[in-house]
């Protein structure tokens, strides 16, 4: 013999009635990590024999270059002449160019503090324990950030007539809208769908800085006017 039985079921929203839990995290406490399974190959002697025989062919290659091929030296110096163009050492034409493109305060000391504040305070801005690609979370939010971003930089660069910087730019920002349109997840948009929002940017700045110092050393003249390097400079 059975009894029938009825269940009522009730939903309720009252404060009172729903349990509330309380997590207490401390200050020392670290951010969860989810572990992967990934190859581990050791620094010694896998990795430090690899730098040492690098390191030991690029000597002997430069030896073997002094050897063959003579510096590109010019005459003594002269003080009642100064040479025309008048140009820093190599590492510092990207500098000397920003000053070309650039008033003196903006190129010598806005620009280079707001690189080393960016430096430091972006690995922080952009926390990305995960290393998730950039398209990963509110893909379409982050191409209409993107895409404005970049339209007002070049807008602004534009002003001054700064080819140098926008030409690398655009060229940054076509790649990196590339998986948003591809959606492929393999190959190389795969490879660029993995980068993260920091890598990005640092790809960026090293171009950035390449092709103003390449502009510096090969296609700057006399009055540091725009001048091919087939035309008698060399």
């Amino acid at each position: 013999m059975t009894a029938k039985q009825d269940f009522k079921l009730e939903a309720t929203v009252e404060p009172k009635e729903v349990p509330k839990r309380v997590a207490f995290i401390k200050k020392e406490t670290s951010a969860l990590v989810e572990e992967e399974e990934e190859d581990l190959v050791m620094s010694y002697p896998d990795l430090l024999w690899r730098l040492l025989i690098g390191f030991e062919i690029l000597v002997v290659v430069l030896a073997v270059t002094s050897l063959l091929v003579d510096a590109p030296l010019e005459e003594l110096a002269n003080p009642q002449h100064t040479p025309n163009p008048a140009k820093a050492p190599w590492y510092f034409l990207g500098l000397q160019e920003l000053l070309h493109l650039f008033p003196p305060l903006v190129a010598g000391v806005l620009i280079p503090t707001l690189v080393v504040i960016a430096l430091v305070v972006i690995p922080y801005f952009d926390i990305n324990i995960k290393r998730d690609g950039l398209w990963q979370k509110d893909a379409r939010a982050t191409f209409v950030r993107l895409t404005a971003f970049v339209v007002l930089f070049s807008v602004v660069l534009s002003f001054f007539e700064a080819v140098a910087i926008i030409v690398p730019t655009l060229l940054v920002y076509a790649f990196m809208v590339l998986p948003y349109f591809s959606k492929k997840e393999t190959g190389f948009v795969g490879r660029l769908a993995r980068l993260s929002l920091a890598e990005w940017i640092m790809s960026w700045f090293v171009l950035v800085a390449v092709t103003l110092t390449m502009i510096g050393i090969l296609f700057r003249g006399p009055g540091w006017e725009w001048t091919w390097p087939w035309q008698g400079i060399y």
